[in-house]
């Protein structure tokens, strides 16, 4: 272990002192952290899409500090270590690249996606028992769609699956005629909001085929959109008109020619 986080470990059980430590990083548990962890791991996602490499270093060190902030709490309660999840992870990565680390091969891509799906079977098989269900191992807290594709990821790995994403763009068609008959019946209904998740997980599917990730792919959406509409805003000001005062029929024509310019510029 190196000499700088070995600093960081005695920082950590610093703050963490009953006597001298800080108020605040004293009070928590491993609940009140949770937060705390998902918003780091944003904000590292953050900085690597909007490729700002000196704020990712400073955002991985906060997303470590939650790792080392978990491993000092279980550490109190006797549980384990940092140096046990760093072992324990070791030890995964090594055991789940046997192409690495014991049969020295290459392998293509489909090949290694075959190979990790067969020793995360293998993994889950050792911990389940057979009340456990198959999808107890996906945490119903993850984003909805980083959800999906994981649920459909281990269905098509037991081979309840489209062959391509043929199948998959299909099934989007079919599932927005089912949106199309629930909304005319009664837009507002249960029946209409669950024919709108199906018609979600059903786009997820064609992202998950065409190895896009759905997460990604819709805040890029949204960031789109965000930028574009800024520019109708533009256009509509130097019209002379603001939002608040445009009708839809005069933001749908500077929505068109800002469309058109994005395109032009290839946005």
């Amino acid at each position: 272990m190196s000499d700088k986080l070995s600093a960081l470990l005695k920082t950590m059980t610093a703050l963490r002192d009953p006597e001298t430590g800080c108020s605040w990083d004293k009070a928590q548990t491993f609940d009140s952290i949770v937060p705390h962890t998902i918003e780091e791991a944003y904000e590292v996602a953050s900085a690597i899409e909007n490729k700002d490499l000196v704020g990712l270093k400073d955002e991985l060190g906060d997303l470590l500090f939650q790792v080392v902030f978990y491993a000092e709490l279980a550490q109190e309660q006797g549980v384990f270590d940092f140096n046990d999840v760093v072992s324990t992870l070791n030890d995964k990565l090594q055991r789940r690249h046997p192409h690495v680390f014991s049969e020295q091969a290459v392998l293509p891509e489909a090949a290694l996606e075959k190979q990790w799906q067969a020793i995360k079977a293998g993994e889950r098989a050792e911990k389940s028992t057979s009340n456990t269900p198959l999808w107890s191992d996906i945490p119903r807290m993850l984003p909805a769609l980083s959800r999906a594709q994981k649920v459909q990821k281990r269905a098509s790995a037991l081979g309840f699956d489209w062959p391509d994403y043929h199948g998959a763009l299909d099934k989007v068609v079919e599932e927005v005629e089912e949106v199309s008959e629930a909304l005319a019946c009664d837009p507002h209904s249960e029946h209409s909001a669950e024919e709108i998740g199906d018609l979600l997980f059903a786009t997820v599917n064609v992202a998950r085929h065409t190895k896009h990730d759905p997460e990604q792919a819709l805040r890029q959406a949204s960031d789109k959109f965000v930028m574009r509409f800024a520019d109708v805003d533009e256009v509509l000001r130097n019209q002379g008109v603001s939002l608040q005062q445009a009708d839809l029929k005069q933001m749908d024509a500077a929505w068109e020619q800002v469309k058109t310019q994005h395109k032009k510029q290839g946005r």
